[in-house]
């Protein structure tokens, strides 16, 4: 499988007549995936890639993480950012991973419960992506010390639940995202199986990294959770 990170091309000047496409790879690509926008202009960089990428490539698939912030800290992008993601990027995605808040955020209601995070996925979905991922789940109802993961697609909808590691770990938003959209691809499509993966991946990972007691993700040292997840978390069917 073969990705193209908008954030990475951009920043080493790929994207565009000098770049990737003159060396003939956008036929080659599975994915884009696009996450954190550090400014206005560069979602006229996503959309124009995605409908280059899909034109040499029908069967590609765009990836979005509408990073905007979080429950805790609140939105912490440029003002422009949340509109320019809400009117012109999701409408161009086919997978969609935003947080719980930035799920609320983007639909401007505010999801607590299965029923009203279900509702406000399906609203994103109405847009144009057909799967929605939604992360950092928080219903007053889940058991103590856990967090969520839901999945949205056209097949129905599920949830999985893991044990809450208390710690903030930078980045753990792009690795769920790039994490799901591989299992989810590879799986042809099956929302559940790609869900109990990335939440094994990831947990493990965090837990790695919690237990090392290092500041940054050991992404390196959590390979084998990528790539053969244990699979310890029972995914359960909410739709």
């Amino acid at each position: 499988m073969k990705v193209l990170s908008i954030q990475s091309a951009v920043a080493y000047g790929h994207v565009g007549n000098s770049g990737i496409e003159d060396r003939g790879i956008f036929p080659e690509i599975d994915v884009v995936l696009s996450g954190y926008q550090g400014g206005e202009g560069i979602a006229d960089v996503i959309i124009d890639t995605v409908a280059r990428v899909k034109k040499a490539n029908p069967d590609a698939v765009y990836a979005c993480d509408p990073v905007m912030g979080n429950a805790k800290s609140g939105c912490f992008v440029a003002p422009a950012i949340p509109e320019l993601l809400r009117e012109r990027v999701v409408p161009v995605a086919d997978i969609l991973t935003p947080n719980q808040f930035e799920l609320g955020f983007l639909t401007g209601t505010e999801p607590g419960s299965i029923e009203s995070t279900l509702e406000s996925a399906d609203m994103l979905r109405a847009r144009g992506p057909r799967t929605i991922l939604v992360t950092s789940v928080e219903r007053p109802d889940r058991e103590a010390d856990t967090i969520e993961m839901m999945v949205v697609d056209d097949d129905g909808a599920w949830i999985v639940q893991t044990p809450l590691i208390p710690m903030k770990a930078n980045g753990s938003g792009d690795v769920t995202a790039a994490l799901f959209t591989a299992h989810y691809r590879r799986s042809g499509g099956d929302a559940a199986d790609a869900l109990a993966r990335t939440a094994s991946s990831v947990f493990d990972l965090l837990t790695n990294t919690y237990e090392s007691g290092s500041r940054e993700l050991r992404l390196i040292e959590s390979q084998e959770a990528y790539a053969h997840p244990r699979l310890q978390f029972a995914v359960r069917q909410v739709r």
